[in-house]
């Protein structure tokens, strides 16, 4: 292990003590915040510490077991003692590299999920809804609550633009590389020659902010319109102006939400997704500099980039950024997503662990 990290994790060691001592105080729950992050802190360190001394001890184990190398008769099982030892030392390695890994700090948040028809039409749209159905399916999955936002849908089913919220436990870490250019490639319903056609969607994940004021929003950048809500719900939708529209003059960035028959409602779902979305481009800001520096296959933040093929015909779904293809689009396209967001995990991982490597 580079003597870097060995540092590092010396001085890690010696703030668990710290914190265990200061936990252990007569007063320490006097500042019930204070008590409460030492707690958190001391529940972080803990697992990385513990696995820290098996190293130490496995390489204390290597030490003593080449001081009998010397002896004719032990030299064998010493022999055998350095090669199980160095082998826990290689595997404690990488698994104290991981748990050193900076966390992302949104992966526990809700996310709100856009989904934009692009080129291709009605067609495009009807991907849009398929791809709506993916993502609710997955939710179903993880157990996650779904809500509906705004949708405006086309004429022959799926959508226009879709927004939903996907409340649940690590939502954002799971979803979070969905964002980008998703193509389709199949015979639309349309289509009486049996011709494959081409058509794309786009996909942006959004972190909730924790609350709107988590993101700073000028009221006086705000123009709020209201008007009638547009498609199904009924007489009274239609009669009132409970439909919000909000636009951010700074960023250009607009919403709107006709969801729900409260026009209160419906200006605080929108307040939301604009914080997102504003949250979200400075997110997307951030990465652009973290890839002007390194070429990051996942987790670039593009939109207009193409991350992914479903070809029907074939039965497959291929991701471009890690030449993962799986032949089993139909699982997939009913929220089968585990392989692929593993995956992509996976690399996202790697990546990190490569630079961890050379900056030690």
């Amino acid at each position: 292990m580079k003597p870097s990290l060995l540092a590092k994790l010396d001085q890690l060691t010696h703030r668990l003590a710290e914190v265990g001592d200061l936990l252990t105080q007569e007063n320490a729950t006097a500042d019930m915040d204070n008590y409460r992050k030492l707690t958190r802190e001391h529940a972080e360190l803990g697992p990385l510490v513990e696995l820290y001394q098996a190293y130490v001890q496995a390489d204390q184990d290597v030490q003593t077991a080449q001081e009998l190398l010397a002896d004719p008769d032990m030299k064998e099982f010493a022999q055998e003692e350095i090669a199980a030892a160095k082998a826990r030392m290689e595997q404690l390695e990488v698994d104290l590299q991981k748990m050193l890994l900076p966390k992302d700090p949104n992966d526990e948040r809700n996310i709100f999920l856009e989904i934009r028809a692009g080129t291709g039409g009605d067609e495009a749209a009807l991907f849009a809804g398929d791809l709506l159905r993916m993502y609710t399916r997955f939710a179903e999955r993880n157990r996650w609550q779904v809500e509906l936002i705004s949708e405006s849908a086309s004429e022959l089913g799926g959508y226009k633009e879709v927004i939903v919220r996907l409340v649940g436990h690590g939502a954002y870490s799971k979803l979070k590389f969905e964002s980008g250019g998703h193509r389709v490639q199949r015979v639309p319903a349309t289509e009486t020659q049996g011709r494959i056609h081409t058509s794309a969607c786009t996909v942006a994940v959004m972190p909730e902010a924790d609350e709107v004021e988590d993101v700073n929003i000028n009221p006086a950048d705000l123009r709020i319109d209201t008007f009638r809500a547009s498609g199904a719900g009924g007489q009274h939708i239609n009669k009132t102006d409970s439909a919000v529209r909000i636009t951010h003059l700074p960023s250009g960035i607009v919403v709107e939400c006709q969801d729900d028959r409260s026009q209160h409602k419906n200006k605080a779902q929108a307040m939301k997704v604009l914080a997102a979305r504003i949250k979200d481009v400075q997110l997307r800001e951030q990465q652009a500099k973290e890839a002007a520096t390194r070429k990051s296959l996942v987790g670039s933040g593009d939109r207009s980039e193409r991350i992914r093929t479903y070809n029907f015909p074939q039965g497959r779904m291929t991701d471009h950024r890690i030449n993962l293809t799986l032949y089993k689009l139909d699982f997939i396209m009913d929220g089968d997503l585990e392989d692929l967001t593993t995956a992509l995990a996976a690399e996202h991982q790697a990546e990190l662990l490569a630079e961890l490597g050379e900056g030690a």
